[in-house]
């Protein structure tokens, strides 16, 4: 059977993975009938936030720890995988991504990325194994790229739906460090053949938890077909 590496930053959509999306990831993926194997980077999260008032609350928690809730306990140490057993990756969203696996929402583009994480991305492309990026999943493959010879296509999401975050300058921002944007709705996933990178938009736009679903089974399904 073949692994894909599900790469977690945290629990919870304000400061780690968005629950949603990480689950519906991870039935899609058993649907499809792949093995999912969830890694996170034992690191601390950038902070912890209320997700009840959406206060930042004065404690402590690390990625791995809390990822470790949504796998049950069943999760790896970023640092310790074999990248060589992956198969393919897939990325939920979450603000988590752009606050753990890079500095995105506090400095940009121009913000660091962990190393383990971008060894993770570097790895897949340039072996051409199939990655899934969903919602803010896209901006940490970006910025794993960025100053390397692949120049993929990726999305965030579009102008032409509702969205409650500003798409252009996000997609802007991709632009910068090297990517090339293609605008798609929450019922729409892109799709690059030449890197075997596929995104979906998920909640980057207004959508219902079945939308949700729909979209990142939309994005396993096309990683299941490359492989």
């Amino acid at each position: 059977m073949k692994k894909i590496g599900v790469l977690f930053s945290g629990s919870g959509v304000y400061d780690g993975t968005e629950i949603h999306e990480a689950v519906f990831t991870l039935l899609a993926l058993e649907e499809a009938g792949l093995e999912a194997v969830c890694i996170a980077p034992n690191t601390n999260q950038h902070h912890v936030v209320n997700h009840l008032t959406g206060d930042e609350m004065n404690e402590t928690r690390n990625v791995l720890v809390e990822s470790a809730r949504i796998a049950r306990g069943t999760i790896q140490d970023l640092a310790e995988v074999n990248l060589n057993e992956l198969d393919g990756l897939a990325i939920p969203g979450g603000f988590g991504t752009a606050k753990n696996h890079t500095k995105w929402a506090f400095e940009g583009p121009g913000g660091a990325i962990n190393t383990d994480v971008q060894k993770l991305i570097i790895h897949m492309v340039s072996a051409q194994k199939p990655i899934a990026a969903l919602c803010m999943g896209p901006t940490t493959v970006a910025k794993a790229l960025e100053g390397t010879e692949y120049h993929v296509s990726l999305s965030v999401g579009s102008t032409a739906a509702p969205s409650p975050y500003d798409i252009p300058s996000i997609s802007g921002g991709m632009e910068k460090v090297g990517a090339k944007t293609i605008e798609k709705t929450a019922a729409e996933v892109s799709v690059d053949n030449e890197h075997k990178i596929v995104c979906a938009p998920c909640y980057m736009m207004e959508a219902s938890i079945s939308d949700i679903r729909a979209n990142s089974k939309a994005a396993i399904d096309q990683l299941a077909k490359w492989l």
